[in-house]
C-alpha cells in the first residue's frame, strides 16, 4: 500500500505527523479526496473534518479544523489550520457551548479585533461539531 507523509498543524501545536494512505479534506470548493501521488494543489480549507487513513488502524484518525490552507506535493500533504483538534479531544456539550458563546461575542462585539476573535471562536466551534456529526453517522 502507497502512503503519503501528513503534516497537519494548527496555531498551537503539530496535531498530526505520519503516513496516510488517504485523506480527505474540507476545501472551500467541497471535500477533496488525496491519495498519493497527487498532483500538486494548493486549496484554501473550510470548518469541518479532515479524515485520514492510516496503514495498520482500523478507525480513521479524525481533525476538526476550522479553516486554513492546504499543500499538496506528490509524496506529502500539510495542512495549516488555524485552529484543529483530534476527534479524541472533543465534547459535544462543549462545542455547543462554545458555538453560543462565539455567536453573543460576534453580536457583541465593538471593534474589529473582538469580531474577528469571535468569528474564528465560531469556526472552530462549527468546525467541531460537524466532525462530531460525522462521527455519529458512522459509527458501527
Amino acid at each position: 500500500m502507497s502512503t503519503m507523509q501528513v503534516e497537519v498543524v494548527s496555531n498551537e501545536e503539530n496535531i498530526f505527523s505520519g503516513e496516510a494512505s488517504f485523506v480527505v479534506v474540507p476545501t472551500q470548493t467541497g471535500e477533496l479526496g488525496i491519495y498519493p501521488r497527487h498532483e500538486p494543489i494548493m486549496s484554501l480549507v473550510r470548518p469541518g473534518a479532515l479524515r485520514l487513513t492510516v496503514p495498520g488502524q482500523k478507525e480513521e484518525v479524525l481533525v476538526a479544523v476550522s479553516g486554513g490552507v492546504l499543500e499538496v506535493q506528490p509524496t506529502k500533504l500539510t495542512v495549516l489550520a488555524d485552529c484543529a483538534v483530534r476527534s479524541a479531544e472533543m465534547d459535544q456539550k462543549r462545542a455547543e457551548e462554545a458555538k453560543k458563546a462565539a455567536e453573543s461575542g460576534i453580536h457583541a462585539a465593538k471593534d474589529e479585533k473582538s469580531l474577528a476573535a469571535a468569528q474564528a471562536a465560531l469556526a472552530a466551534a462549527i468546525a467541531q461539531l460537524k466532525t462530531l456529526d460525522y462521527l455519529r453517522a458512522h459509527k458501527k
